[in-house]
């Protein structure tokens, strides 16, 4: 029977149930073609209004990742497991995540993407590291993650390419916001990479794009339900980003904020608790240990016994970064030309953190893109950051900017002193809200 595009459209208009097949052959089209843009638009905006079952969420998933190469990884004896974060202010999980479970014996193969909006993209922490390849060929990749057990790449062009066709189309028709559209989008990728296991961070809360333990929790649902639908184990935490994650934010802030982390030199409470959890819940799916505790301490153990350390060093030489990069992290990470603190301007205990505030003050110093064809400036951001229910004093620090002019650190600090509420009240709030099907 001849395929005709506006049929699958026409019958999601009208809230019918499209077929694997339907789905299928019209994510072949977007790829190959036949399909036009103004047609997968017409079909994004139909989801958007009329949504998708699970059945129908795993059919996407699966079109789109098949619409390009899936990794094949039976020549490593191991498990294969990766994380996904919905984003946040601070949150530089990943750099340790990975290290630490190539360090408790099983493999990585991380493929991250760039910031979006008032988030932070583990790719631009990364660039802020000379050298090394964010986007290597997948030879390189896999022989890193074969010979270190970790590797963090961005999207290849033959991974999940429908995916990016796709997601450029929503990006301009306002059909981002919706949980199937957002849940194949970042599964089909995952899938791609050919996991076995996979731990979800979804954040809610000012700095995150769910906003509500609802809307967190049906993000949550969708995702566990279809990546275990399709055959890979997934699980998710719910965690807080209410305040920033780490002390640091800005891409190479962060990125010297994590080498601190795992030398043990600084290590954010928060931000230690939720990566050990994340890392324990990930081989606890992979099977890894049944134990959450005992996987727990594992993970510790390759943190504090300087395991972790190692392979993040390794995998940033072997990616084309400079072989002593920890060793003298200052000779390669370069200040920013206009370094102060950004001072109370009156005594209380911090309250509370309008996040994307933070996040929008590191855009404006450069640290985030207006634009997609923006440049970053890897040197600006924030570090020392004040956390809720630390009392402060007038004049004192709330952190210390970053920046590259004056114009851009005074309006960055203006944005940053808006973002903290100071006051007596603390609101104070969970770090990790929920666990589900872990």
């Amino acid at each position: 029977m001849v395929f005709l595009p506006q049929e699958v459209i026409a019958k999601k208009r009208d809230g019918e149930k499209l077929t694997r097949d339907e789905i299928s052959r019209f994510i072949k089209g977007l790829n190959f073609g036949t399909v036009s843009h103004a047609q997968a638009a017409a079909f994004a905006m139909a989801v958007y209004f009329n949504d998708m079952d699970i059945d129908e969420r795993v059919a996407l998933t699966f079109a789109m990742r098949d619409s390009g190469k899936v990794l094949n990884w039976s020549s490593i004896e191991g498990k294969i497991v990766d994380k996904h974060s919905t984003g946040g202010v601070g949150d530089n999980v990943s750099l340790m995540l990975a290290p630490i479970l190539a360090a408790c014996g099983v493999y990585v193969p991380m493929i991250s993407g760039r910031g979006l909006g008032h988030t932070g993209g583990t790719l631009d922490k990364f660039d802020a590291i000379k050298g090394y390849q964010t986007n290597p060929d997948n030879e390189l990749f896999i022989k890193t993650v074969k010979e270190i057990g970790c590797a963090i790449i961005g999207q290849t062009a033959d991974l999940a390419p429908a995916d990016k066709i796709l997601y450029s189309i929503r990006d301009v028709t306002a059909t981002v916001e919706n949980i199937s559209l957002i849940t194949a989008s970042i599964l089909s990728k995952k899938l791609s990479a050919g996991l076995d296991a996979l731990i979800l961070d979804v954040k809610i809360g000012s700095g995150a794009f769910m906003k509500t333990l609802e809307e967190a929790d049906a993000l949550c649902d969708s995702l566990v339900k279809v990546g275990n639908g399709a055959g890979m184990k997934t699980g998710a935490l719910i965690t807080d980003m209410n305040e920033p994650l780490a002390s640091a934010a800005g891409n190479g802030l962060e990125v010297r904020n994590a080498v601190e982390f795992l030398t043990g030199a600084k290590q954010d409470a928060r931000l230690k608790e939720v990566t050990l959890q994340l890392c324990a819940n990930a081989l606890v799916l992979a099977g890894v240990h049944v134990d959450s505790e005992v996987a727990f301490e594992m993970c510790e153990k390759a943190l504090d016994s300087g395991a972790a350390l190692e392979k993040f060093a390794k995998m940033v030489a072997a990616l084309g970064g400079p072989i002593d990069f920890v060793e003298n992290i200052d000779s390669y990470l370069l200040p920013a030309p206009i370094i102060f603190d950004v001072v109370s301007k009156k005594s209380g205990v911090i309250s509370s953190i309008n996040t994307k505030a933070v996040g929008m003050a590191v855009v404006v110093l450069g640290g985030g893109r207006t634009m997609p064809t923006d440049k970053i400036d890897h040197r600006v951001g924030f570090d020392n950051l004040s956390e809720v229910g630390q009392k402060i004093d007038k004049n004192s620090s709330i952190a210390r900017i970053h920046a590259h002019d004056e114009t851009s650190a005074n309006e960055a600090a203006k944005r940053l002193l808006e973002a903290y509420e100071i006051g007596a009240k603390i609101q104070k709030t969970l770090l990790i809200y929920e666990k589900k099907a872990l």
